[in-house]
Order: structure tokens, then sequence, then C-alpha cells
């Protein structure tokens, strides 16, 4: 038997609970979870807004996890066996020309994501499709590796759908959050200007004492000013809150030719765009859904080179995963949390 967090209803607190332990069908791999994040996107999955069908209950929520393959099914190569690894989040096919292309998330023949259409790693171990498998550098903390498969890998295809380059001049909203905490730092790196903006000040401090991030307080937004050198205004606003208020001051505050990049999927939240001004003013507004394998790579290899530092603010074994959910989702967390499924002393 395996410990799992599950959630018998949507929108229900999760209870610690023991299950068979899984096993890999073809094309599988076992993986035993070291760490696993949790952020808003488990909020979401909890919540049922990423698939809501009762037939989907019982549910174990997480993706975020960093493991090791401890077991191989049909048609999987035994060169699996002992590598740590993390997970792409869509259950893709593989074959179509989205995949083909890189364009995981936009599969044709999408069958879901982990934790909300198949049980996700937010347990002792967890069964996975093989071709979601990327590999991690040995050496990488699994705590701290657990920032790469969302947290880190969004802001990199983030800088790709949004066109981020040097001398661009980039605004996060929600820069304290655990994918905001990376964003600033993926974006300095592709060589923009960066400030965060957040509303609370531990985190504000944060950006700017550990990170070295220009922050903004950002509970009045009317009263928010960008750096006097920017002049127009930002030529990418990253929105990482998805309000009526913060897509309305991002669009207000980008200079010509700036780019808004939205992520949130919080039902029922809609913004007005007029399309004089986006004309006149050559604005462009670009969805990012997650990323892809070759990115998860990518983040990975950003992590291991020493480029970014993982923010991860709060951890606590399996029994702990509600509260520090509720603690992420309060804003009470820096960066991320994460969930330590085996103590460090059990990792060698």
């Amino acid at each position: 038997m395996v410990q799992a967090v599950q959630a018998r209803g949507f929108a229900e607190p999760t209870t610690l609970v023991e299950l068979p332990d899984p096993e890999p069908g073809p094309g599988e791999v076992l993986v035993d979870v070291l760490a696993c994040a949790v952020g808003l996107t488990t909020r979401n999955m909890l919540r049922g807004d990423l698939g809501d069908d009762p037939r989907l209950l019982p549910l174990v929520p997480g993706h975020e996890l960093v493991g090791t393959v401890s077991g191989v099914g049909p048609g999987v190569t035994s060169r699996w066996l002992g590598q740590r690894v993390t997970a792409h989040f869509y259950l893709f096919c593989g074959l179509c020309l989205r995949c083909l292309a890189g364009e995981e998330p936009l599969c044709e023949a999408l069958e879901g994501m982990l934790g909300v259409h198949r049980p996700g790693a937010l347990a002792e171990k967890v069964c996975l499709p093989a071709r979601n498998l990327v590999a991690l550098p040995e050496h990488l903390d699994p705590v701290g590796a657990t920032v790469v498969p969302d947290a880190l890998v969004t802001p990199v295809h983030v800088r790709q759908r949004a066109g981020i380059g040097p001398g661009d001049r980039v605004a996060v909203l929600g820069a304290g959050g655990g994918v905001g905490v990376h964003m600033v730092q993926v974006a300095r790196l592709a060589g923009a200007s960066v400030v965060g903006l957040d509303v609370v000040p531990a985190k504000l401090s944060a950006l700017e004492d550990r990170l070295g991030i220009p922050a903004l307080d950002a509970s009045d937004l009317e009263r928010v000013r960008l750096p006097g050198r920017w002049r127009e205004g930002a030529d990418v606003v990253v929105d990482l809150v998805g309000s009526p208020a913060t897509l309305a001051w991002a669009t207000r505050h980008l200079a010509p030719g700036g780019r808004l990049a939205l992520l949130t999927t919080f039902p029922g939240i809609t913004g007005s765009f007029a399309p004089r001004d986006l004309v006149l003013r050559q604005l462009a507004v670009v969805g990012s859904r997650h990323a892809s394998r070759a990115e998860l790579h990518a983040a990975a290899r950003l992590l291991a080179d020493g480029l970014v530092d993982p923010v991860v603010g709060a951890t606590g074994g399996l029994p702990e995963a509600g509260d520090l959910l509720e603690r992420v989702v309060s804003g009470a967390v820096l960066g991320r949390a994460a969930v330590v499924v085996r103590p460090v002393e059990d990792q060698a």
C-alpha cells in the first residue's frame, strides 16, 4: 500500500489515504516520488476548474514532481530504471503534428492532465506514460527541482511567447508567487530590465533583497508608477493575477508595440480591449499554455547551471499537503511550496 493525498469531491478538503501499489501498464513507468510542489494549479484541480466530471473522483492531485523511476511496463526500455525525473503536465499523444512540432499542450489527441485525468504525484508512488518523462541532472536537490516542471518552465515558455529579449522593459504582476519569482529571473536572464509587482510586503522585500529585482507595491494599482526611465511604459507585462483590475492596468501601461502575456485560467474572469487602441498602439495579447518537453529540459539546465535561484518558501510532508496549499492560496508563501514525500536521508 502507498500513502496519497486524495479528494473525494470537488472543492472538498483532502485527506491522507492508503491506496494499492500502482503498477505500470504498457508504455508506462512507476516513479517513486521524492517531492511534489503545490501551487494554484493544484487548487484549480481540486476545485474542478480543470475538469469537473464526477467520474474523475476520487482525485489524487499533483503534477510538479521529482522522483526516481523504479519500474517499467511492457514496451518501455529498462534504461529509465534509477533515473531521476520530472514529468510533463499534459497527457499528450506524441504523434500528432502539434506534438511533433513541440507543442504538446496543444496536442490534437490530448487525454487530459496529470493529477486530473489520471492520479497525480501527491503520493508515494505514481504511474506515468513514459513519453511524459524528462530526465533531471542527478545533482539537483529534489525539493528545489520541484520548480522545474511548472514554476520555472512556464516562464521559459513565456519568454518565447512574449518575445522577451535584451533591452525589453518587463513588468510582472504577482511577482512573489511561484511562477512570478522565477519569471522575473528568466526575464532578467534574457537581458530585460525587470520590475516585480506584488501586494505582500514580505514578498516585495524578498524580490529586492534575495533576487535583486526592483519591487513595486501593487496593493493600490492606481498609485503604481513604473520606473521613470521606462517613459512610454512596459514592452511586456506578464499578468499572473488575472483580475479585471490587473488586466486593465496592464493594458494601460504597455508601451507602443507592447505585449501582454496572460497565464491564468480562472473561470468567469473577463477583460475588455478596444480594437482601436490595440491597432493604433500595435499591442499584442498572447496566451501562454504551459510549455514543451524541450523547454522542460531547458528549465532543468538553467537550474543545474545555477542561473536561477529555486524559490521554495515552505515545505512539509504528505500529511501537511492541505495546509501548505491553503498557505499558498492565501498568499502567505514566497514562491512555491513543496511536499517532501521522502525525507532527505531516504533519498540517497
